[in-house]
C-alpha cells in the first residue's frame, strides 16, 4: 500500500503535462509541414512526391530506430533515452530551418534535418507509452485515463499543427521548421524538471534473457499483437494520406490557400481529438470495451474512407466525411494504446510499446507518397480498397482479440 501511494504521489499534474508535450511537439514537427508543402513545392522547386517525402524521411528514420530506442530505455531508463533524443530533434529543426533560409538548393539539407528529427522522434514519442505504465503500476484506469490524455495530446498536435503551419509560413515558409526546435526545447526544460521515473529495485535484465522472454511474449501474445500493430499502420495510413490529398485538394479544387486552409483542415482532425480525449476517459483498461470499441472504429473508418474520392468537388460533403473518418480513427488510438500498454509485463512494455509505434510510423511514412502517386488517377479505387482493408482487419479482430486468452495470460 506504501509503495502505490508514493507511486501516486510521483504523478503530479506538471508530470503528466511534461509527457502530453511529448507527443504535442512530435505531431507538431511532422503534421504541421503538411499544409506547407504545396508552397515548398513552388519556393524549392520540387515534385509533388518529393514533397511528400519530407514528411516520409521523417518517418522512416523513426521506423527503424524505434525497437532499439524501446529496448534502450529498458535496459537504462526512460528519461535517459527520451531527453538526447528531443535534443537531436532541436538540432534536426536547425538543420533544415538554416538550409532553406540560407542555401539556393536546400532540398538535401532538408530531407537531412528531417532524418535527424526522425531519430529524436524515434527516442522521445514511443517511450512515453511505457513511461505511463511505470508510473501507474497495475491501475489499469488510471494507466487509461492517462494514455489517452497522451492520445488527446498528440491529436490536439494534429489540430493545431496545420493552423499553426499556415499561420508560420504567411510570416516566412521556412518557419515552421524552425518553431519545432523551440517547442523541442520547452519540451526538454519540462521533462527534466517535472518527470520523476520511479527508481529500479532490480537489475536490468540481460540481453540474452532479455531477447528469449520477448520471444516469449510474442509467441503467447503474437496473434493480437501483430493485429493491434496492423490496425496502428492502418489508421496511421489512412489519416496521413487523407490529410496530405485534403491539403492538395481544398487549394487545387477550391482555391483555399493560407491560413484559411490551415483552419479547414483542422475541422475533421478536432473531431479526432475529441473522439480521442472521450474514449481514453470511457476505457478504464477494460478489455470488453476495448474490442468493442476496434470494431465500432473499424466499421466507420471503412465506411467513410471510400466517400473521399467521390466528393472531393463538394467540399461540406467533403468535410463531413472526413470529421467521420476523424471521430473513428480519433477513438482507435487511444484504444489501441491501452491494450499493449495493460498487457504487457513491464520488462518487455518499453520494447513491444516500440514495435507499435514503429507500426504506426510506416503507416505514417506511406501515406503521403502513395496519395501523391495515386491521387491523379486512381483516387476512388485507392480510397475503396483502404475500405476494404479496415474489413478485413475486422475480421482478424474478431479471429485474434480473445479477451478471455489476454485476461489468463495477464494473470498467469
Amino acid at each position: 500500500m506504501e509503495n502505490t501511494n508514493n507511486v501516486e504521489n510521483k504523478v503530479s499534474i506538471w508530470c503528466i503535462i511534461s509527457l502530453a508535450s511529448i507527443p504535442l511537439v512530435m505531431t507538431l514537427g511532422n503534421s504541421m509541414l503538411i499544409p506547407v508543402l504545396p508552397i515548398l513545392e513552388k519556393k524549392v522547386g520540387i515534385s509533388s512526391f518529393q514533397s511528400s517525402m519530407i514528411i516520409t524521411s521523417y518517418s522512416v528514420a523513426a521506423i527503424f530506430l524505434i525497437p532499439v530506442a524501446g529496448y534502450l530505455s529498458d535496459r537504462f531508463g526512460r528519461k535517459k533515452v527520451i531527453l538526447p533524443s528531443l535534443i537531436l530533434a532541436l538540432i534536426g529543426g536547425l538543420i533544415a530551418g538554416f538550409a532553406s533560409w540560407k542555401m539556393e538548393n536546400p532540398y538535401t539539407w532538408i530531407i537531412i534535418g528531417r532524418v535527424l528529427q526522425g531519430v529524436g522522434a524515434s527516442g522521445a514519442m514511443p517511450i512515453v507509452l511505457p513511461l505511463v505504465g511505470d508510473l501507474y503500476k497495475g491501475d489499469d484506469e488510471k494507466t487509461s485515463s492517462c494514455l489517452g490524455m497522451i492520445e488527446t495530446s498528440n491529436t490536439f498536435g494534429k489540430v493545431l499543427s496545420p493552423i499553426l503551419g499556415s499561420v508560420f509560413a504567411a510570416f516566412l515558409w521556412f518557419l515552421p521548421f524552425f518553431s519545432i526546435s523551440i517547442f523541442s526545447l520547452i519540451s526538454i526544460i519540462l521533462i527534466f524538471f517535472f518527470v520523476k521515473v520511479p527508481k529500479e529495485k532490480d537489475e536490468p535484465t540481460k540481453l540474452k534473457d532479455f531477447l528469449s522472454n520477448l520471444k516469449k511474449t510474442f509467441k503467447l501474445e503474437g496473434r493480437w499483437l501483430y493485429t493491434v500493430f496492423l490496425m496502428g499502420i492502418y489508421a496511421m495510413l489512412i489519416l496521413f494520406g487523407v490529410l496530405f490529398f485534403l491539403s492538395e485538394n481544398l487549394e487545387k479544387a477550391h482555391d483555399i490557400k493560407g491560413i484559411k486552409k490551415g483552419f479547414v483542415l483542422a475541422i475533421p482532425l478536432l473531431l479526432l481529438c475529441i473522439a480521442s480525449f472521450i474514449t481514453g476517459r470511457k476505457i478504464k483498461g477494460s478489455l470488453p470495451v476495448i474490442k468493442r470499441m476496434m470494431i465500432i472504429c473499424l466499421i466507420g473508418t471503412s465506411a467513410s474512407v471510400i466517400f473521399v474520392g467521390f466528393t472531393k468537388e463538394k467540399l461540406f460533403l467533403l468535410l463531413v466525411v472526413t470529421s467521420i473518418l476523424g471521430i473513428a480513427i480519433g477513438a482507435l488510438l487511444p484504444v489501441l494504446d491501452a491494450i499493449i500498454t495493460g498487457n504487457i509485463k513491464k520488462e518487455e512494455r518499453g520494447t513491444v510499446t516500440s514495435f507499435y509505434s514503429s507500426a504506426r510510423f510506416i503507416g505514417v511514412a506511406a501515406g503521403p507518397p502513395i496519395m501523391s502517386l495515386v491521387m491523379k488517377n486512381y483516387l476512388n479505387v485507392s480510397y475503396i480498397t483502404v475500405g476494404v482493408l479496415g474489413l478485413i482487419l475486422l475480421f482478424l479482430v474478431f479471429k485474434f482479440v480473445k479477451v478471455e486468452d489476454i485476461e489468463k495470460e495477464e494473470t498467469a
